[in-house]
């Protein structure tokens, strides 16, 4: 198979696997146990504290381990509070928008995008500016969809003196361009394991000292009495040594999937009716989004599965229904070039030969 969907989830690297076994089969203490059985499994969780913190130059105290990136979000916006407002970009993921939009209790505010995706400053200085007081800002950091990089440090840069909290999503970011927690001057970053060669069920939501987060779940003392549960030993060992390995292979495989993102994009610009979102943006390396005028996204990505070639038409979040592409409509982009989106996703392990065999693929199922 010919797999072009990272965005979506990669393939655990096999020297994460080698890692995690250990903690399947032999080391199965609890981590909250005092007897050596457990304190192997803390020692465990407390290494891969380190490799996580490491990754986005964070502090060890400040890794809160979960489920995964939608609980990360969704414990990311627990800060904002009751009858609270909340400023959120148009383009967040499903698991800060729906949580956000669905609840009551929440104020939530719009922040428009331009047509490269990116936010119009003039519209955070008006939300900004606004008479209401504003308690929490959601803006991730790379878009799931199209790749654009929002420039997280300037806003944060413009509101030293702020009150509020803000939030980035860094789950697409992570292990594909350098992070920096501290630079970026946040209160909460939400990060995935199964987005960088790790497993899937591990997340984490890095967390600022001077932000008071209410946990979800309680019943006990873990994480720091940020999130009650036992730890899942195994993943967060994989979740640390996926970090591990993204750090120290960070330029390798960025350069790595730029370079075959340049190829992909140099042969889609041969082909007529292809517009390439977010052109224009800085991007994540391994990520374009395309749209052909006239093709149904849905239908070509059937058409592609059926030549065992798998790709994605945006979030795997939020796939099927036959809609537009939500991100895409906050960008202006119309209905029926919208509803024609093909994201490609590339990974450490995708080849120039791959590239050429989808671009061949493609002009046969679309006909130019």
């Amino acid at each position: 198979m010919i797999y072009f969907d990272h965005n979506a989830t990669t393939p655990i690297d096999e020297r994460v696997v080698e890692c995690m076994l250990p903690y399947l089969n032999t080391f199965y203490g609890n981590p909250s146990s005092l007897y050596r059985a457990g304190r192997v499994a803390r020692s465990a969780i407390d290494t891969a504290r380190e490799q996580v913190a490491a990754l986005v130059d964070a502090s060890t105290e400040q890794i809160v381990f979960t489920s995964g990136g939608t609980e990360a979000n969704s414990l990311a916006l627990q800060t904002a509070g009751v009858n609270a407002s909340a400023v959120i970009s148009s383009i967040e993921h499903p698991s800060i928008l729906e949580p956000a939009t669905k609840n009551t209790a929440l104020k939530v505010f719009s922040l428009l995008v331009d047509q490269d995706g990116l936010i119009a400053t003039e519209s955070v200085e008006a939300l900004l500016c606004e008479p209401h007081s504003i308690d929490f800002v959601s803006v991730m950091l790379a878009n799931n969809e199209h790749g654009a990089i929002q420039n997280i440090a300037q806003l944060s840069a413009r509101n030293k003196n702020r009150q509020f909290v803000i939030h980035t999503d860094a789950i697409q970011a992570a292990g594909k361009i350098p992070i920096s927690f501290r630079q970026l001057d946040v209160d909460l970053m939400s990060l995935s394991s199964h987005k960088i060669y790790g497993p899937k069920g591990c997340g984490a939501l890095v967390v600022n000292k001077r932000v008071n987060i209410s946990p979800q779940l309680v019943g006990g003392g873990q994480e720091n009495g940020w999130r009650a549960g036992t730890e899942n030993v195994a993943a967060i060992v994989g979740f640390g040594k996926a970090a591990e390995l993204a750090k120290l292979e960070l330029e390798q495989r960025s350069s790595h999937c730029l370079a075959l993102r340049n190829t992909l994009e140099k042969a889609l610009h041969t082909i007529p009716g292809m517009v390439i979102f977010a052109e224009n943006a800085q991007r994540l390396p391994n990520t374009v989004q395309f749209g052909i005028k006239g093709l149904d996204g849905e239908m070509l990505l059937m058409q592609l599965d059926q030549k065992n070639i798998a790709v994605s038409s945006g979030s795997a979040c939020a796939s099927g229904g036959g809609k537009a592409s939500s991100v895409l409509t906050a960008m202006g982009v119309n209905r029926p070039l919208a509803k024609s989106a093909i994201r490609i996703s590339l990974g450490k392990s995708n080849t120039e030969q791959e590239i050429a065999e989808f671009i061949q693929a493609l002009k046969n199922f679309s006909h130019l």
